[in-house]
């Protein structure tokens, strides 16, 4: 099969297309034929090195969409042929991949495979709103990097789910107009205002009751000063400079939390959860109230181009890889 292989850590020039064995699925697991895969900021993150100790060579990629090419032992209620999204634990940029059965997730009939490649921002977007940030009808949310992946996966289904007000950040003007249509209220382009500044003004100084941040850094910093009295400030990623420090007094005396959440964290020991947030995601989806943004797609073999766009911070929505 053909797969894209980071050769060494690097830049993206170490992502290179080679031939490879296909891969045997074990007890439990089941292989794809992979239709689409999509483009991480954790992929780049791996790519650089360092990330959660993953050693080069190594194949990149977490999530895919496609069909059930052989089914494991042990694996129920799948069969070959049936399409499905699935997380996997790498090797995603490649012809064929194996999944774990528990994190493979079955596509209703009148959902497409390429919106199948958003699961994993799909689950991770429903989860930071319900969740990890206990989200209630008519409560406002600021969601930073409004036209990402996750962003703008999080700005649909926040409006789905009831919210009262949806403020992203963006860090251009092609993606104001990308989170106004998706159906943010008010978009701040943190290039050129003080997000925390804008939202208090936006808010005639409450707060937003939620913030989702991916960013984290000065970033999450800046977020408990327009964080309201009872409100959740939940980190799901470092795309910035490092971790944000807090002063506890800012959490109690208002009663404010800052929770963490990780898809992976859930994939490794409460598999069971991200099966009901796919599930809620993919209703939406059928209902017509989430749509996958995709951005651009790329040949996989095209992989260091796909990177190098996402790097550049000028990419919308999900790249996906089309093997």
């Amino acid at each position: 099969m053909r797969a894209v292989v980071a050769r060494a850590h690097g830049g993206p020039q170490e992502l290179v297309a080679r031939e490879l064995d296909d891969p045997t699925p074990g007890p439990g697991q089941v292989r794809l034929r992979t239709y689409r895969t999509s483009v991480n900021f954790s992929d780049i993150k791996a790519r650089r090195g360092g990330y959660r100790g993953i050693a080069a060579p190594f194949v990149p990629g977490l999530d895919a969409a496609g069909t059930v090419e052989v089914v494991g032992p042990g694996v129920s209620g799948f069969a070959v042929g049936q399409r499905v999204a699935a997380y996997t634990d790498g090797g995603s940029y490649a012809e064929r991949v194996l999944a774990d059965a528990t994190v493979c997730y079955p596509l209703p009939d009148d959902v497409d495979l390429v919106e199948g490649a958003g699961i994993g921002v799909f689950i991770t977007a429903y989860n930071v709103l319900t969740l990890a940030g206990r989200l209630e009808p008519g409560e406002s949310v600021l969601v930073h990097a409004g036209a990402g992946g996750v962003g703008s996966s999080a700005i649909q289904i926040a409006r789905a789910l009831g919210a009262g007000r949806v403020v992203a950040t963006v860090g251009s003007e092609a993606k104001r107009s990308v989170a106004l249509e998706l159906g943010a209220d008010d978009v701040i382009d943190y290039r050129r205002d003080d997000f925390a500044v804008a939202v208090e003004t936006l808010t005639a100084g409450v707060g937003v009751d939620l913030i989702l941040d991916s960013v984290a850094g000065p970033t999450a910093e800046a977020g408990m000063r327009c964080l309201a009295p009872f409100g959740r400030l939940v980190v799901f990623g470092h795309s910035g400079d490092g971790a944000g420090r807090f002063d506890t007094q800012q959490l109690h005396t208002q009663n404010r939390a800052v929770l963490g959440y990780s898809s992976r964290g859930y994939r490794q020991h409460r598999p069971e959860v991200l099966r009901r947030s796919a599930e809620a995601a993919l209703e939406l989806i059928r209902q017509g109230r989430l749509r996958l943004l995709v951005g651009a797609e790329f040949p996989l073999a095209e992989a260091a181009a796909a990177h190098e766009l996402v790097e550049s911070r000028r990419s919308v929505g999900k790249v996906l890889l089309v093997p």
